[in-house]
């Protein structure tokens, strides 16, 4: 699949994947310091989400492919790879698949195990905004807000609509295909071997995504890894702890 994303610098090529309802304009900050420093970015919409095609097939298999694709169009070599949460999934998935393409790995609050379905509540609040009724932002934020009380939480996921027509709104990700495929999110790793690239693996302090007892699990599929933890930040580190979260990767990078 051709994806969609931003291109920005010059140097060494640098992939930025988003998280579950994200997009690449979630990244366009950070982007941009990166692009300041050295580096070819890369910020895309994976299938599904933002400016991307939408498809009925949605897994980490295919997510990875579609990253092979966009290397070899753009004839990209010595990638760094840098994912957020599924971003980071697929970045695992894709370091396992061509570890010959990577140079480094970046891997934001996630671990390769899998996670229980835990979307339940906003996937009832994005089902609750009918189009045919809601004709203004306000009216969608109203909506959410009977089900999600968190501010940020809900501003995250309004910013993925926009006008499908002069008049109707809609949600730019996928919403059918991710409600009936979600369990596919939670996915492990798929892999029988590991990976030699050096990967960096970053958790937020109040996030429970990436756990001490994960660390094993990492090291196994990962063994040239290390963990760093941005004090009182919770799963979306990178938004907020943006000082900090970019000290460390531009470290990492730079080594």
């Amino acid at each position: 699949m051709k994806l969609f994303y931003r291109k920005s610098g010059q140097g060494q090529p640098l992939i930025i994947l988003h998280g579950l309802f994200g997009q690449c304009d979630n990244w366009n900050t950070l982007a941009k310091q990166f692009a300041e420093n050295g580096f070819e970015v890369y910020c895309v919409d994976q299938r599904n989400h933002g400016l991307s095609p939408h498809s009925d097939v949605w897994n980490y298999q295919v997510m990875s492919e579609d990253i092979l694709e966009l290397i070899n169009d753009n004839q990209l070599q010595n990638v760094i790879l840098l994912g957020h949460s599924m971003g980071g999934k697929v970045a695992m998935q894709f370091a396992v698949d061509h570890e010959q393409l990577l140079d480094k790995l970046i891997v934001v609050d996630i671990a390769p195990k899998y996670y229980s379905m835990h979307h339940q509540q906003v996937l009832e609040a994005l089902q609750s905004v009918d189009f045919d009724k809601v004709k203004s932002r306000k009216e969608a934020e109203e909506i959410l807000s009977k089900f999600i009380s968190d501010f940020g939480t809900k501003q995250f996921l309004l910013k993925n609509l926009y006008w499908k027509t002069e008049t109707e709104l809609a949600w730019r990700f996928n919403l059918k295909v991710i409600v009936e495929q979600i369990e596919n999110v939670g996915e492990a790793l798929i892999t029988n071997t590991s990976c030699t690239v050096p990967a960096l693996f970053i958790r937020g302090e109040k996030s429970n995504y990436i756990l001490d007892e994960d660390i094993h699990s990492i090291q196994d599929i990962f063994p040239h890894f290390e963990l760093t933890t941005i004090a009182d930040a919770g799963h979306w580190v990178h938004a907020e702890k943006p000082k900090e979260f970019f000290d460390f990767v531009i470290r990492f990078l730079k080594l």
